[in-house]
């Protein structure tokens, strides 16, 4: 069966760092059209990649039912994140294409069957939301529309550990916002929770499709041998977590040095 090239989609607010744009170009140069949505104009937007508005996909005071913004209007602390757990898939009820966390590195291109799930194991029990595909139709999309009507943003797929610890958290006269118990509650653990219940595990790509130095970030910020990685036929692309090295300068000998003369934005 011939597989698709799907467009690749995503959201990003505030500059493009030096990591970001290079993963942009990798996603480029491997043949898919690229559209970064977003609320404002994008500093640093490789040329190539598209830009489009987010509020045609998610309202802006949907991340207010998320959490309050700062009083000069800015997002606080997880909102950002949390927004876009739902932005994506609103992405997916709209056929956009495919979802690629701006600091994903495409090694090749991405092919897909639109009438199945695409998405890859993160960690042993638990799949990664960075890189995920859904059809329209598909009823992990409808459960996350049905969340999406409530005014608490409870789901109803929500774990025992972290219903405990939202249950604590109200008794100790906390927070009674859901969204503030963790930042990843709509985000990996609702995807593998989802995928569970509506029998889509058996579309999970193995782990090291994208996700072979999300874990181990030195492998990519650090000198190193990193031939076996970018030779291997089974690794598509990269999730890289910069944990706050992404506006950094390549390392040279390291992977993302490779990366960033391969991909990288050229100086005029």
């Amino acid at each position: 069966m011939t597989r698709a090239l799907p467009d690749i989609v995503t959201f990003w607010r505030g500059p493009l760092d030096q990591l970001r744009q290079t993963c942009l170009h990798s996603q480029l140069a491997a043949g898919h059209k690229v559209t970064v949505y977003s609320f404002d104009p994008l500093p640093g937007l490789p040329d190539g990649v598209g830009n489009a508005d987010a509020e045609a996909v998610l309202p802006y005071c949907f991340s207010e039912r998320l959490r309050p913004p700062q009083p000069d209007g800015s997002w606080r602390d997880w909102t950002t994140l949390q927004f876009s757990d739902f932005f994506r898939i609103r992405l997916m009820a709209q056929s956009a294409g495919v979802w690629l966390d701006a600091d994903v590195l495409l090694l090749q291109p991405i092919r897909i069957d639109p009438a199945k799930p695409y998405f890859a194991w993160e960690r042993g029990r638990q799949i990664g939301n960075s890189v995920v595909y859904l059809p329209p139709a598909d009823p992990i999309v409808a459960e996350f529309e049905a969340l999406m009507q409530q005014d608490e943003l409870t789901p109803n797929w929500l774990s025992l550990s972290h219903r405990v610890t939202y249950g604590l958290r109200r008794l100790r006269g906390g927070s009674k916002r859901l969204s503030d118990i963790r930042v990843a509650v709509y985000g990996p653990a609702a995807l593998t929770a989802l995928a569970r219940r509506h029998g889509r595990l058996q579309h999970v790509l193995p782990k090291k499709s994208f996700y072979a130095v999300h874990a181990e970030p030195k492998a990519f910020f650090d000198r190193s041998d990193f031939s076996g990685i970018v030779s291997d036929p089974d690794i598509i692309g990269l999730h890289i977590s910069p944990k706050g090295r992404g506006a950094l300068p390549p390392v040279p000998g390291s992977l993302y040095g490779w990366a960033a003369e391969r991909f990288g934005p050229r100086a005029p």
